[in-house]
């Protein structure tokens, strides 16, 4: 069996001795859970340990492989530059993964290497398996902002690869569950951050990596967590192989959930049609999308028309007759949002009103959100079906004299000088918590610097359609 055997397991700093200074003993059933997973490592006697980590070099549209023969890294950045380690890098098995995925049109290999060091996800793996196996070869790679289904590909790759050239490799998912699960933790406290660590550590004791790849995303964005694209990875890992799974401890007395897992493969590997979790995965992504159509109001209905006539025709809608009153008698200001997988495709949107009805103003913004966001290539006809909208339509924005009149939740922010730049950011958003960090962004989307430019504040309320 190639790969024999698969574990997560958290990466926080203080369960380093050296770093912890004691403190790791707040995780006392983290560090021995992790003590395990050295020890089942070392039973099973692989030749590579494959580590997936978010704190590997890390691109949007890239799953970086790292190359080279070794490589070395400390908690230097943590105070601590005398807990170091070194590995060396199974490259005929990563230069394979790497071409194997060329040649199924996965951007993924070993260019574009920022920083050759190793990364603290990473290092704490090393930390607990090379007491038992210091000559263990590894091959490290990448998370990326892609699908879900794009991680799990990687891990597919890397399951057939290894199978082809001989290799037992071990599976190390490096990540943390969510940071949001204590007012008093470093990232504060939100109610998806309990809620997503609940579902993961079912999931995980259960075996269920299809509703880990299903996850939704709002929840995930809002939960603030790092370890799921590496779970998602390493569900490919286990393509069509039945698993045993176990959840072997899960904390959170620092605020940032710690969950310890093992999936030890059972039966033939790669052969149980029963365990296609892409396709499963794959069918609830399609009855999720086929049932948010059906619920989508007359604005999204509307945005969605008159972007997909222009991407498939090269045109423009005329407005329907049959729509709600206020899209023909209200002037607005609104912004159409596209998201694909979970993550952003294309946002336009108007301020104030440009065109003589709000039905106009969402057609034509629609376009814009799918062709002239320069964020993202043009919308593409084979993806329409993959699109989620949302129409938010705006209020007329008001002057506020400081942030203390802003609500996240509650309120957009306009951030403006006199010079004409202007940023804005809508209310509300997934990932965006705290009022300070949505000045911070919208200033940013102006080129407007807090701490040297005359700037003013304005807010506005939204009401948002789906």
């Amino acid at each position: 069996m190639a790969i024999c055997g698969a574990f997560v397991l958290p990466h926080p700093p203080l369960i380093i001795p050296e770093v912890g200074r004691g403190r790791e003993r707040g995780i006392q059933d983290t560090v021995d859970a992790c003590k395990e997973v050295g020890r089942r490592i070392a039973e099973l006697e692989p030749h590579t340990m494959v580590v997936s980590s978010p704190h590997a070099t890390l691109y949007q549209d890239y799953f970086h492989i790292s190359p080279g023969a070794c490589a070395r890294g400390s908690f230097a950045d943590f105070g601590v530059p005398q807990a170091a380690y070194a590995v060396d890098y199974d490259m005929e098995l990563a230069n394979a993964i790497a071409g194997a995925c060329k040649d199924e049109s996965i951007a993924a290999g070993t260019d574009y290497e920022r920083d050759p060091r190793l990364d603290h996800g990473t290092m704490i793996a090393l930390h607990f398996v090379q007491p038992h196996l210091p000559n263990l070869k590894v091959v490290r790679i990448g998370l990326s902002g892609f699908s879900p289904a794009e991680h799990y590909n990687v891990g597919r790759v890397v399951q057939r690869v290894s199978k082809q050239l001989g290799r037992r490799v071990v599976w190390l998912a490096s990540g943390d569950l969510s940071h949001k699960l204590l007012e008093s933790g470093p990232y504060g406290f939100a109610p998806q951050g309990p809620e997503f660590d609940r579902r993961v550590t079912r999931d995980l004791g259960a075996g269920d990596l299809v509703d880990l790849l299903a996850m939704d995303p709002s929840l995930s964005e809002r939960a603030a967590e790092c370890g799921l694209r590496s779970f998602w990875m390493m569900a490919g890992a286990l393509h069509k192989t039945a698993v045993r799974c176990e959840l072997l401890s899960y904390e959170g007395p620092f605020g940032v959930g710690y969950g310890v897992a093992s999936l030890m493969p059972v039966g033939e590997e790669g052969a149980d049609d029963s365990c296609d979790r892409l396709k499963a995965y794959l069918a609830v992504r399609d009855n999720d999308l086929r049932q948010r159509k059906e619920r989508e109001d007359p604005y999204v209905r509307l945005a969605r028309a008159s972007l997909e006539a222009y991407v498939c025709e090269g045109r423009r809608i005329q407005v329907p007759s049959d729509l709600p009153a206020e899209l023909y008698d209200t002037r607005a200001g609104c912004f159409v949002s596209l998201k694909k997988d979970g993550n952003l495709r294309g946002c336009i949107g108007t301020i104030l009103p440009t065109r003589a009805s709000l039905a106009e103003e969402i057609c034509g913004n629609a376009i814009s959100a799918g062709t002239r966001d320069p964020r993202f290539s043009p919308v593409r006809a084979l993806e329409l079906d993959d699109l989620v909208y949302d129409v938010d339509v705006l209020t007329a924005p008001e002057r506020i004299a400081s942030e203390a009149e802003l609500d996240v939740r509650r309120y957009g922010v306009i951030v403006s000088t006199r010079d004409g730049r202007r940023g804005l950011l809508l209310p509300d958003l997934d990932g965006v918590d705290s009022v300070e960090e949505q000045v911070r962004i919208a200033a940013q989307k102006g080129r407007i610097d807090l701490d040297f430019d005359d700037y003013q504040l304005e807010r506005f309320e939204v009401v948002r359609h789906l």
